[in-house]
Protein backbone atom coordinates (compact mmCIF):
# COMPACT_ATOMS: atom_id res chain seq x y z
CA UNK A 1 0.00 0.00 0.00
CA UNK A 2 2.91 2.32 0.72
CA UNK A 3 4.18 1.82 -2.82
CA UNK A 4 0.85 2.83 -4.25
CA UNK A 5 0.76 6.07 -2.26
CA UNK A 6 4.35 6.76 -3.27
CA UNK A 7 3.61 6.24 -6.99
CA UNK A 8 0.45 8.37 -6.81
CA UNK A 9 2.36 11.12 -4.98
CA UNK A 10 5.14 10.95 -7.58
CA UNK A 11 2.66 11.26 -10.47
CA UNK A 12 0.84 14.18 -8.80
CA UNK A 13 4.19 15.87 -8.10
CA UNK A 14 5.30 15.51 -11.70
CA UNK A 15 2.02 16.98 -12.97
CA UNK A 16 2.13 19.89 -10.51
CA UNK A 17 5.80 20.55 -11.34
CA UNK A 18 5.07 20.53 -15.05
CA UNK A 19 2.17 22.99 -14.65
CA UNK A 20 4.21 25.34 -12.44
CA UNK A 21 7.13 25.29 -14.88
CA UNK A 22 4.82 26.06 -17.80
CA UNK A 23 3.31 29.01 -15.98
CA UNK A 24 6.47 30.52 -14.54
CA UNK A 25 9.04 30.00 -17.34
CA UNK A 26 9.00 33.03 -19.71
CA UNK A 27 10.85 31.16 -22.49
CA UNK A 28 7.76 29.18 -23.42
CA UNK A 29 5.73 32.33 -23.98
CA UNK A 30 8.53 33.75 -26.08
CA UNK A 31 8.73 30.49 -28.02
CA UNK A 32 5.00 30.66 -28.74
CA UNK A 33 5.22 34.26 -29.92
CA UNK A 34 8.20 33.42 -32.15
CA UNK A 35 6.29 30.51 -33.62
CA UNK A 36 3.32 32.78 -34.35
CA UNK A 37 5.66 35.34 -35.96
CA UNK A 38 7.19 32.60 -38.08
CA UNK A 39 3.79 31.39 -39.27
CA UNK A 40 2.78 34.98 -40.05
CA UNK A 41 6.00 35.55 -42.02
CA UNK A 42 5.50 32.32 -43.98
CA UNK A 43 1.97 33.37 -44.85
CA UNK A 44 3.11 36.85 -45.96
CA UNK A 45 5.90 35.32 -48.05
CA UNK A 46 3.44 32.99 -49.77
CA UNK A 47 1.13 35.93 -50.47
CA UNK A 48 4.03 37.91 -51.92
CA UNK A 49 5.03 35.01 -54.17
CA UNK A 50 1.47 34.67 -55.42
CA UNK A 51 1.31 38.41 -56.14
CA UNK A 52 4.60 38.13 -58.03
CA UNK A 53 3.31 35.23 -60.13
CA UNK A 54 0.12 37.17 -60.88
CA UNK A 55 2.14 40.25 -61.81
CA UNK A 56 4.32 38.34 -64.28
CA UNK A 57 1.32 36.59 -65.80
CA UNK A 58 -0.42 39.93 -66.33
CA UNK A 59 2.78 41.47 -67.72
CA UNK A 60 3.21 38.58 -70.16
CA UNK A 61 -0.36 38.99 -71.39
CA UNK A 62 0.14 42.72 -71.83
CA UNK A 63 3.42 42.20 -73.70
CA UNK A 64 1.75 39.72 -76.05
CA UNK A 65 -1.01 42.23 -76.76
CA UNK A 66 1.59 44.96 -77.31
CA UNK A 67 3.53 42.76 -79.75
CA UNK A 68 0.36 41.95 -81.70
CA UNK A 69 -0.58 45.62 -81.82
CA UNK A 70 2.93 46.55 -82.95
CA UNK A 71 2.85 43.96 -85.74
CA UNK A 72 -0.60 45.14 -86.78
CA UNK A 73 0.54 48.76 -86.87
CA UNK A 74 3.73 47.88 -88.76
CA UNK A 75 1.73 45.95 -91.36
CA UNK A 76 -0.68 48.87 -91.67
CA UNK A 77 2.19 51.35 -92.14
CA UNK A 78 3.86 49.09 -94.71
CA UNK A 79 0.69 48.66 -96.76
CA UNK A 80 -0.31 52.33 -96.63
CA UNK A 81 3.23 53.47 -97.49
CA UNK A 82 3.04 51.41 -100.67
CA UNK A 83 -0.42 52.78 -101.46
CA UNK A 84 0.33 56.41 -100.67
CA UNK A 85 3.84 56.48 -102.19
CA UNK A 86 3.77 54.01 -105.08
CA UNK A 87 6.67 55.64 -106.96
CA UNK A 88 9.05 55.54 -103.96
CA UNK A 89 12.01 53.19 -104.55
CA UNK A 90 12.13 50.12 -102.31
CA UNK A 91 15.41 51.14 -100.65
CA UNK A 92 13.91 54.50 -99.59
CA UNK A 93 10.78 52.97 -98.11
CA UNK A 94 11.48 52.13 -94.46
CA UNK A 95 8.58 49.66 -94.39
CA UNK A 96 9.53 47.72 -97.53
CA UNK A 97 10.86 44.66 -95.72
CA UNK A 98 10.62 43.29 -92.22
CA UNK A 99 13.76 42.28 -90.40
CA UNK A 100 12.82 38.62 -90.27
CA UNK A 101 11.93 38.58 -93.98
CA UNK A 102 14.98 40.46 -95.23
CA UNK A 103 17.25 38.83 -97.75
CA UNK A 104 20.82 38.64 -96.57
CA UNK A 105 23.83 39.70 -98.55
CA UNK A 106 26.00 36.89 -99.96
CA UNK A 107 28.64 37.55 -97.30
CA UNK A 108 26.12 37.21 -94.49
CA UNK A 109 24.68 34.08 -96.10
CA UNK A 110 28.17 32.52 -96.02
CA UNK A 111 28.64 33.47 -92.37
CA UNK A 112 25.23 32.08 -91.41
CA UNK A 113 25.93 28.84 -93.31
CA UNK A 114 29.32 28.53 -91.58
CA UNK A 115 27.75 29.05 -88.15
CA UNK A 116 25.04 26.47 -88.86
CA UNK A 117 27.72 24.03 -90.02
CA UNK A 118 29.75 24.59 -86.84
CA UNK A 119 26.69 24.03 -84.69
CA UNK A 120 25.92 20.71 -86.39
CA UNK A 121 29.49 19.36 -86.17
CA UNK A 122 30.42 16.82 -83.53
CA UNK A 123 32.17 18.25 -80.47
CA UNK A 124 35.92 18.72 -80.67
CA UNK A 125 36.47 16.71 -77.51
CA UNK A 126 34.86 13.67 -79.12
CA UNK A 127 37.54 11.11 -80.00
CA UNK A 128 37.26 8.37 -82.58
CA UNK A 129 38.44 5.06 -81.18
CA UNK A 130 40.19 4.30 -77.90
CA UNK A 131 42.30 6.99 -76.27
CA UNK A 132 44.26 7.43 -73.10
CA UNK A 133 44.32 4.42 -70.77
CA UNK A 134 42.08 2.40 -73.08
CA UNK A 135 44.49 2.72 -76.00
CA UNK A 136 46.38 -0.47 -76.99
CA UNK A 137 49.59 1.43 -77.79
CA UNK A 138 52.45 1.03 -75.30
CA UNK A 139 52.98 3.85 -72.85
CA UNK A 140 55.97 5.97 -73.83
CA UNK A 141 58.10 7.44 -71.09
CA UNK A 142 58.05 11.21 -71.52
CA UNK A 143 61.23 11.69 -69.48
CA UNK A 144 63.15 9.36 -71.81
CA UNK A 145 62.20 11.50 -74.79
CA UNK A 146 63.41 14.65 -73.04
CA UNK A 147 66.77 13.01 -72.27
CA UNK A 148 67.14 11.92 -75.92
CA UNK A 149 66.53 15.48 -77.06
CA UNK A 150 69.05 16.91 -74.59
CA UNK A 151 71.85 14.50 -75.63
Amino acid sequence: MAWTYALIGLAVGIIIGFLISRITVPGIKQQKSLKQDLEKSKYELEQYRQELVDHFATSATMLEALAKDFNKMYDHMASTSKELMPNLPEQDNPFSARLDEMTLSPELNKKVAHIKEEVNKQPKDYANGATGLLNDEPIIDINAKKEDKIA
